[in-house]
Order: C-alpha cells, then sequence, then structure tokens
C-alpha cells in the first residue's frame, strides 16, 4: 500500500524526465531545444510511411511495370527490398546516434565534416524538392474524375499548386497537425492497398499465382534482363521515405530508440502493403499480352473499373487523393527540417530568416515557404519539362542516400564506434558495404534504364546529366561562398 503514491508519481513525473533527457541529448549535440517534440512511435511511422506511401508508387507505376517487365515484374519487389533494407540499417545505426533535424546533412556533417554534408544535403534537399513536385502533378488525373473536372494542363497545374500551399500551411501549424493528417493518410493507405488487393485476390483474380513465375512475352526483342532491369524502377521508385523518420527526430520522443523502429516499421509495412495490392493487380489483370503490346495502355485503371463499379471506382479515388496528398504533406515536412537544418547552422543564404521560428507553432514559416514556392513554380513549366525535370528525384534521393552510407564507411576508417541505442556491432562493415554496392548499382540501373522523354541525347542521358548539374551548381555555391557553420546563440547549446 506504501508504494502505491510513489509509483503513481513516477508515471506523472515520466514525460517530463523523458523530455529533459531528450533535451540533453540534443544538446550534447550541439543544439537548444525549439522544435516542439511531442510525437511518439506512432505519429513517426505515419509520417514516414506516408511519405514511403506504397498506395501512391503502385497507382504511379504499376502500368509502367508490367508492361515493361510482364507479371513477373513483381519479383523486383523483394530484390529491392533487401537493398533497401540494407540502407535502412545503416541509416539506423546513425540516426539512433544523432537524432537530429535534417536527418541526411546532419548525420553525414558528423560522420565526415561540414563540405561533404553540404553537399550530400544540397543534393537531396533539390531530390525532395523535386519530388514534391512529382507527386503534386499527377493528383489532377485521379482529382479530376472524384470531384467531376476536366484534366487539363490547367487543371493539372493548379490543382497540383494548391495541394501544395495546402500542405506547406498544414505544416506551418505545426508537428502536432501534422501528425493528425498523417494518420488519415495512414488509413487511406491501408484501405487503398491492403484491403484493396485483398479483395482483388478472393473476387476478381482472373489469373493463377503462377504467372508470376512467366514473362509473358515481355522483354522478346532484347532480352528479358534488360526488361526485368527497366521494371525495377517500379520498387525502386516505392521504397524510399523511411528516412522521414529521421528528419523530424527533434520533434519525437525518445528518438534514439524511436526512430529506428519507426523506420523499420515504414519499410516493413509498405513491403506487406505493396505486395498485397501489386499481386491483387497483377492476377486481376485479364491479358497481359494486349499490356505488353500496348493495346491495354491503362490496365489500372480497366482493372478498378472492371473490379469497383462506378461506385466503388469513385471510392477508391478518394482513397488514392488523400494518399497523394498526404505523401505530398509528408514529403514537404521532410524538406522544410532540411532547409531548416542548413538554415540552423548558418550555412545557406537568409539563413537568419530561414530558421527562425514563429512562436506559436513552433515552425520556420520561410523555410516552409522555400518548400512551397519552388515545387509550385516547378508546376508552372511546360507539361514536357515537367515531366523531364521529375525523372531527377528518385536519382537525386538515391545519390543523398549513397552519400550518407559512404560517410558511414568512411566514419569507420576513421575509428567511429556507433554509440546511439540502435548499433549492428559485428554486422556493421558487411551491412555497410553490401548497401553501398546496391545504392551505386541502383543509380547506375536508374541512370540507365529510366524511360527518356525524347530522342535527343539529352533526353536519353537526363537523369545523369540532371545529378551532374545539380552537383556542378552546389560545387560552384561551396567554392564561391565557402558556407561555414555560424550557429546563432538562441539555436546553440550551453554546454
Amino acid at each position: 500500500m506504501s508504494l502505491s503514491p510513489p509509483k503513481a508519481q513516477h508515471v506523472e513525473n515520466a514525460p517530463d524526465v523523458q523530455d529533459e533527457a531528450d533535451a540533453a541529448q540534443l544538446a550534447a549535440l550541439g543544439y537548444t531545444q525549439k522544435l516542439t517534440r511531442a510525437l511518439g512511435l506512432w505519429s513517426n511511422f505515419a509520417v514516414g510511411f506516408t511519405y514511403l506511401s506504397p498506395l501512391v508508387g503502385v497507382y504511379s507505376v504499376f502500368d509502367y511495370g508490367l508492361a515493361t517487365g510482364g507479371p513477373s515484374f513483381f519479383w523486383t519487389i523483394p530484390l529491392v527490398l533487401i537493398g533497401q533494407g540494407l540502407v535502412l540499417l545503416t541509416f539506423a545505426e546513425v540516426a539512433s546516434q544523432y537524432p537530429l533535424a535534417g536527418g541526411i546533412y546532419q548525420w553525414a556533417k558528423r560522420l565526415v565534416g561540414p563540405k561533404y554534408a553540404w553537399m550530400s544535403g544540397w543534393m537531396y534537399t533539390w531530390a525532395l524538392l523535386v519530388t514534391i513536385t512529382s507527386v503534386a502533378y499527377p493528383i489532377a488525373k485521379y482529382a479530376g474524375p472524384l470531384f467531376g473536372y476536366a484534366v487539363t494542363d490547367a487543371s493539372t497545374i493548379a490543382t497540383a499548386v494548391v495541394v501544395i500551399l495546402l500542405c506547406a500551411a498544414v505544416n506551418l501549424l505545426g508537428v502536432r497537425r501534422l501528425a493528425f493528417v498523417a494518420n488519415i493518410g495512414v488509413l487511406a493507405e491501408v484501405l487503398g492497398t491492403v484491403v484493396l488487393g485483398v479483395y482483388l485476390l478472393i473476387f476478381h483474380h482472373k489469373q493463377d499465382v503462377t504467372v508470376v513465375l512467366h514473362t509473358s512475352g515481355a522483354g522478346a526483342n532484347g532480352g528479358y534482363l534488360g526488361a526485368f532491369l527497366a521494371s525495377c524502377l517500379f520498387a525502386v521508385w516505392i521504397f524510399y521515405g523511411f528516412e522521414a523518420c529521421g528528419d523530424i527526430a527533434e520533434e519525437v520522443k525518445d528518438p534514439s530508440r524511436k526512430v529506428p523502429r519507426a523506420m523499420g516499421m515504414t519499410l516493413g509495412v509498405g513491403a506487406v502493403a505493396t505486395v498485397i495490392l501489386t499481386l491483387g493487380l497483377i492476377l486481376a489483370v485479364p491479358d497481359f499480352g494486349a499490356v505488353i503490346s500496348g493495346k491495354s495502355a491503362d490496365p489500372l485503371g480497366e482493372v478498378l473499373a472492371d473490379s469497383l463499379g462506378t461506385v466503388g471506382s469513385k471510392f477508391a479515388l478518394a482513397l488514392i487523393v488523400v494518399g497523394f496528398v498526404s505523401c505530398t504533406l509528408a514529403i514537404q515536412a521532410a524538406a522544410t527540417r532540411l532547409v531548416y537544418s542548413y538554415a540552423r547552422d548558418g550555412v545557406i543564404v537568409g539563413a537568419k530568416r530561414l530558421s527562425k521560428l514563429h512562436p506559436t507553432f513552433h515552425m520556420p514559416p520561410a523555410a516552409t515557404a522555400v518548400t512551397a514556392v519552388i515545387p509550385a513554380a516547378l508546376t508552372l513549366l511546360p507539361s514536357a519539362t515537367v515531366t523531364r525535370i521529375i525523372t531527377f528525384s528518385v536519382v537525386g534521393i538515391y545519390v543523398g542516400f549513397q552519400s550518407v552510407v559512404l560517410a558511414s564507411a568512411i566514419g569507420r576508417t576513421r575509428g567511429w564506434k556507433p554509440a546511439g541505442t540502435f548499433r549492428l556491432g559485428r554486422w556493421g562493415w558487411p551491412v555497410n558495404i553490401a548497401a553501398l554496392i546496391y545504392g551505386v548499382t541502383a543509380i547506375v540501373v536508374l541512370s540507365v534504364k529510366t524511360p527518356a522523354n525524347g530522342d535527343s541525347f539529352f533526353d536519353r542521358w537526363l537523369v545523369p546529366l540532371s545529378v551532374g548539374i545539380v552537383a556542378l551548381i552546389g560545387l560552384v555555391y561551396l567554392v564561391i561562398a565557402r558556407p561555414e557553420e555560424r550557429i546563432a546563440d538562441e539555436n546553440r547549446s550551453v554546454r
């Protein structure tokens, strides 16, 4: 009986103790707590999961994957999952020790150094900004039929701009609003992937499951290996986003423990949802030959119309729109924290304004504006140009990823000893090397196999050229501006 009051007191005070421990950890890394630390494991996962968004990924590139690789393109999923799982383990180990806003930039800075980190973050920032555009731009394709307006160039741009600005408003209102919308996005993701996938598997399968072992004529002219590698873009385009869990680490309670877990949950649940929906869609396609030959240009739309009817298709469209919007929101949240992290260190133009937080919502309005204005401006370009720009998004993300994987390897050669809650131990080196091999291979495949948007040399090699152009601009800025870390007194911890 006498032990009850102390127990109740311990439970009541536990959150304060955790907050103090989190603030002390952040102070040890050089910063004072400014962002609102309000997220638990589930909310951290929700942001990462809606960024990864199997719903957006599958609905965006299913037609391409099936037409390019035939039904056996399904096996790109486990192949890419293994590689991205290795990258995730590398990220989790670093994020556990350095749970800081702007993840990739901060991790690279501590593992290698500020100049390396600046370039790493530069590539990743532009990849995120372009990815925001790439997710928001096609929303009209689904919102138009749902709300009854014609899908034209003008309505496509207007829809994308409205979504980007609305997401910026939600992000500006603080991390709790972000988490609320992300949780709605998780519900839409589950209904639009797992529930629909199971429904198709049970009630509308037209093929035997063994069809995933067949090419159905894909790659007949140039050999199937090339076709399969090209179809890997399906899975490559889907399985990233888990790094967003680390981008918002300063807003997560007990981040050293929860961020790695949220990353794992993001990729794991995303994998299950992707497998179920992709398999359901493959087995519901009546004629693979028509898809591969181009006679059936929209197999996914045909499957939905045939399986769900008018009312069901409307419901599916609503889920897809919610998924695209929540995905845009999550990517923009990650980009905002990255810009803020740069600005807090004083290494970009306008750092003072970009790092200034709103007194009520504890979010940086100027940094949020950057992640809204630039993606919105990109949508205003001619549609062919937007399509070309979007090709940079995935390879830019992968370059940013591999800069951290490489930084981890460099850190190990310099004697870095992981000290977070999550550690790979003796598996650190093997995982690190395997993740690097996978990532470099994926970048090469993306560079060679991403479909060209035209016949010119520039269009054919747009992916590696775009990476080179962005990197060159960053290097020029780095040489001319010579950015040096200048953390303002209000952001620097007193140790």
